[in-house]
């Protein structure tokens, strides 16, 4: 079984072939660090752990890069508002960031380069751009790419150049040769950050650091780049620019670009004002849960965010844990026909909605059947198949019971009760009994009677 993936280059899923055998070189846009990361951001962390989590399964060594852009205008700004030096806001940004993706469960990428530490590699690419004819020092000082002279300019993005230059939304910029042409190094305003150059003190454009910072790690030619779609165009298109024409080589082979999330119908975005932190966010919700509801929409498809649904993604991996219940952790032998289903899923485009579909097949096989060898076999396939999408990780009666710190009663007190309630129950108070059983449903927990025992989890 190969796995295919849908090339946003050639408009189509196409096999992956890795350049080097056995192993896959990733590239993927991170964050620039002036504030919190928002739930859009949590879907692009999550896809491309996924994508690499399966990758892994499938027996590739993979070498995964996920930049952080810590020098921008935004950046800038955000300090002189705060008052606070760069690298103070950039080094607290980044440790959130990193505290944001560990909660939801995304591994760590193999390097995490920041753009501040990469200024030579930056200097030496644009360089490289002048002396092929591809960029020109403005009169202002900067440096500028010559959009005009890459001759597929919007090939990636599949918009034609004399489409772009006749209906660019652009300032009027007289240092630049064709108002398309984009900024590869930026001249210093006085009091601010800058590194010396062979153009004077300044700083880089955003585009020109992913080209450097991603042929430096993975090389001129690499298999695999990424990100959210709204860095299709201009940042990616840009970026193939920029690298084909400093090295004369084909960039990347694979593009993959994940789905906007939506709220009421538009882009989650902070220029919007309509986003919702991650960390916010997880005050509320299992972040289990965060994760499964960002999963079970194709990472290419757009998603709307809501209570509604994340109340449905709690259910849904609700119903995963309860299958496993009473099934210990275990190395079984996996059901084939069940393990090769869910492979042949996520080897078609990631394709984690027909996946999780294929958890649930096996969860209902795990009720229906009353042989005990099987049962755990197929919790062996669960268990495996799920920790691909990096889900059911905890212990059963864990996560049955997570969240609970929410509500009005805590987890002792819940024990109190229940055993006040079996008390009752042993006496034949049934009042008492079931009005205890009433004010925890009231509360979001849920009883089960087994066996003259009581267990209980969140609604």
């Amino acid at each position: 079984m190969y796995i295919k993936i849908y090339n946003t280059l050639s408009r189509q899923k196409m096999p992956l072939k890795p350049i080097h055998k056995g192993e896959v070189r990733l590239y993927v846009c991170g964050n620039t660090v002036y504030d919190d990361c928002h739930i859009g951001h949590a879907r692009v962390f999550v896809s491309f752990d996924v994508v690499v989590r399966f990758l892994k399964e499938m027996g590739y060594k993979v070498h995964y890069v996920r930049n952080i852009t810590d020098i921008d205008d935004k950046i800038i700004a955000r300090a002189q508002e705060n008052n606070e030096t760069i690298e103070s806001l950039t080094e607290r940004y980044i440790q959130r960031l990193r505290e944001d993706t560990a909660a939801l469960g995304v591994l760590p990428p193999t390097e995490e380069p920041q753009a501040t530490h990469n200024i030579d590699a930056i200097i030496q690419m644009i360089t490289q751009l002048i002396e092929n004819g591809y960029a020109y020092s403005g009169s202002n000082g900067d440096v500028y790419y010559r959009v005009g002279h890459f001759e597929t300019y919007g090939l990636l993005s599949h918009r034609e150049l004399a489409d772009l230059q006749e209906g660019a939304r652009v300032e009027v910029d007289t240092f630049k040769e064709n108002p398309l042409d984009f900024v590869l190094w930026k001249q210093a305003k006085p009091a601010e950050v800058s590194w010396d150059s062979p153009w004077g003190r300044g700083r880089p454009g955003w585009h020109i650091e992913c080209s450097a910072m991603s042929t430096r790690c993975l090389g001129n030619h690499f298999d695999i780049h990424g990100g959210g779609a709204d860095l299709l165009f201009p940042h990616h298109e840009n970026e193939r620019a920029q690298s084909e024409a400093a090295t004369g080589e084909t960039f990347v082979n694979t593009w993959m670009h994940v789905g906007f999330v939506q709220v009421a119908g538009d882009k989650m975005s902070k220029s919007l004002g309509n986003f919702f932190t991650i960390r916010d966010v997880l005050k509320e919700i299992d972040a289990e849960v965060l994760r499964y509801f960002l999963l079970a929409s194709h990472y290419r498809s757009q998603v709307n965010y809501s209570r509604e649904a994340l109340e449905m993604a709690k259910q849904s991996l609700t119903r995963l844990y309860t299958a496993l219940k009473g099934l210990e952790e275990g190395d079984g032998p996996l059901v084939e026909v069940h393990y090769n289903a869910f492979t042949a899923a996520m080897s078609d485009d990631f394709n984690t909605p027909v996946a999780l579909t294929v958890l649930f097949e096996i969860a209902h096989a795990i009720h229906k059947t009353d042989n005990l060898s099987q049962k755990r076999a197929l919790a062996a396939t669960l268990r495996k198949s799920a920790h691909v999408l990096g889900l059911l990780n905890r212990p059963v009666e864990t996560f049955l019971k997570a969240g609970v710190g929410v509500l009005s009663l805590s987890a002792e007190e819940i024990e109190n009760l229940i055993a006040q309630r079996l008390d009752a129950r042993k006496m034949k108070n049934w009042g008492v009994s079931d009005r205890i059983r009433d004010e925890l449903v009231a509360v979001g927990i849920v009883l089960e009677d087994v066996g003259g025992q009581t267990t209980w989890r969140r609604k």
